[in-house]
């Protein structure tokens, strides 16, 4: 599954309009930003793999500057527009395994939706080690391989769900090398980022409504409220397709 630096520019689909008709998901994510991130405040923030910015207003809520980090140039120019206005916000084009930012410079990262493009994440994970200050916050987000319907899926042919990433994509994109998308095993990752030097505080389960069903007949805000009620509950069964880590890099914090 080698990957072209330029692979992701190469992709004629436009990202935002992939989350066109995905506010829930949107939302669900947004929740449990706000939830790990609850009473906390941070000088400098980077988004790694953010994409056109689409998290990045809220985590100026929490932060005073926002670094912004993605492999994508196209990425990047959306981002300028999507974010136009916002004040404290810099743009970086570089890959989450090679991040060109200073060691001990970061007090807070965050990296949604980008374990599903890395099969091995172990260097993406040991760059969030490297660029956080001690005592630095990260939220890691990972898609859940060991789902609570993945698991029924896996039992009913009395298989074990397994703990290394597995390959979603079609044949034909498996054929043609397209971007790689994986589902990994919370307890993999837990144990990867054990190895990086960063210590599990929470867990999320997020997402944990996805359905075109429910969104078609539970309104939208009923839908979201019921998603912030479950994400802590539910995080303790790895229920939901998405899995978000809050971690940090041991050490008293230094002042920035």
């Amino acid at each position: 599954m080698a990957q072209r630096t330029n692979q992701y520019d190469d992709n004629p689909q436009s990202y935002r309009a992939y989350w066109v008709g995905r506010g829930y998901e949107h939302d669900a994510e947004v929740v449990a930003l706000r939830r790990l991130l609850d009473g906390r405040h941070f000088g400098h923030a980077a988004d790694i793999g953010g994409g056109y910015g689409r998290l990045v207003p809220v985590l100026r809520e929490f932060a005073d500057r926002v670094t912004l980090v993605d492999a994508s140039r196209k990425q990047l120019d959306d981002a300028e527009q999507y974010l136009k206005g916002i004040a404290g916000v810099s743009m970086r084009l570089m890959s989450a395994g090679g991040l060109g930012l200073n060691s001990e410079s970061v007090d807070l990262v965050t990296m949604i939706r980008v374990m599903h493009h890395l099969p091995d994440p172990r260097d993406a994970l040991t760059e969030v080690a490297r660029i956080l200050r001690p005592g630095g916050t990260a939220v890691i987000e990972t898609a859940n391989l060991a789902h609570a319907a993945n698991r029924l899926r896996y039992a009913a042919h009395r298989r074990r769900v397994p703990r290394s990433p597995v390959d979603i994509r079609s044949p034909e994109n498996r054929e043609r090398d397209s971007i790689p998308f994986v589902n990994h095993h919370p307890r993999t990752v837990a144990a990867q980022l054990e190895a990086a030097g960063l210590r599990e505080e929470r867990r999320l389960s997020v997402s944990n409504l996805r359905s075109t069903r429910l969104k078609r007949v539970v309104p939208h805000t009923a839908l979201v409220r019921a998603e912030g009620v479950l994400q802590s509950p539910l995080a303790r069964v790895g229920f939901g397709p998405s899995i978000f880590f809050l971690v940090r890099k041991p050490g008293r914090a230094l002042p920035a």
